[in-house]
């Protein structure tokens, strides 16, 4: 189910006329006139990256690392049992005496 011959004939002039080409003359200047144009938009394009790139992401990216970067963390001394020195004489721990009633 393809288009007929007479229709693709119509689809090539209306692409000819709408592009302002004829088969009298050369289309050479008209393609290096294009190419040129898109060059220098490419250019300009590439430019405006450059500028984004020096000016928002490189500092950007530096202020991040910065951010994340890892510092050697301070030593600080670990926490352990706080030991209570004990007097020879001393009773820490006393059993309880239990009287009949509370057997």
């Amino acid at each position: 189910m393809s288009r007929s011959q007479s229709m693709v004939l119509l689809l090539m002039l209306d692409f000819f006329e709408d592009n302002g080409i004829s088969p009298n003359e050369s289309i050479g200047p008209k393609m290096q006139t294009l190419e040129t144009l898109i060059k220098k938009r490419i250019n300009g394009v590439i430019a405006i990256m450059k500028d984004i790139e020096k000016n928002q992401t490189k500092p950007t990216v530096a202020m991040m690392k910065s951010l994340f970067e890892e510092l050697e963390p301070t030593k600080k001394p670990l926490i352990l049992e706080k030991e209570i020195p004990i007097k020879k004489n001393e009773i820490r721990f006393q059993e309880k005496k239990h009287t009949n009633n509370e057997l």
